[in-house]
């Protein structure tokens, strides 16, 4: 039951994209809401599942930035602002990455969790790298609440350090994000829709 309540927001918003952008999102956004759905389903159970669930949602953060690399988000590639935060994002994800070492390797299967750690956060980094590429404000907030969503759940989970209300703090900006992304992409393909609209007339 808490696995199915857990998973069943990204499960509708999945269907949302799906009927919106048709089945070729299946290798985007709504491909990586159903792996986030997967990967709650897994969280509920984390002594057992936990690496299962991460699995998941780097799946999920891997469609993602395929996803805002596609030629329907489009890129002002002369602007040289969304560059700046390129590097800003990476130092932030190596940082996160440095403080947490200590920690991983005092963790059961540390063997797994230290080298799985670090390509999720270099997955989700770049994530939020491509999606400010995207120069859409509604998609670039939805995958920078993600990646505070996921540092929290971290700190938590590795007992980094102590958060009040870390639960709560986790799930509103998990939800918050994977709502925004998914509003993101649907407001994407109808711009496109629009324009081609209007080149035709």
């Amino acid at each position: 039951m808490a696995a199915g309540v857990k998973s069943a927001p990204a499960l509708l918003l999945a269907a949302v994209v799906l009927i919106w952008n048709g089945p070729q999102s299946l290798l985007g956004v709504a491909g990586g809401l159903l792996c986030s759905a997967l990967g709650d389903f897994c969280l509920v159970w984390p002594e057992q599942l936990f690496i299962h669930g991460m699995a998941a949602f780097a799946a999920a953060h891997l469609l993602y930035s395929l996803t805002f690399l596609s030629t329907r988000y489009s890129s002002d590639s002369s602007s040289k602002w969304p560059r700046v935060f390129y590097p800003v994002l990476f130092l932030t994800g190596g940082s996160f990455y440095f403080y947490l070492y200590p920690y991983l390797q005092k963790a059961p299967d540390s063997e797994l969790l230290v080298p799985g750690v670090g390509l999720y956060i270099l997955l989700i980094t770049l994530m939020g790298s491509l999606a400010v590429r995207t120069r859409s404000l509604i998609t670039v907030l939805g995958s920078l609440v993600f990646m505070v969503s996921d540092v929290t759940l971290a700190v938590q989970v590795f007992k980094a350090a102590v958060i009040e209300n870390g639960t709560v703090v986790v799930m509103v900006t998990y939800y918050l994000s994977q709502l925004l992304i998914a509003v993101g992409d649907v407001k994407t393909v109808e711009s496109n829709d629009d324009f081609s609209k209007w080149k035709r007339a």
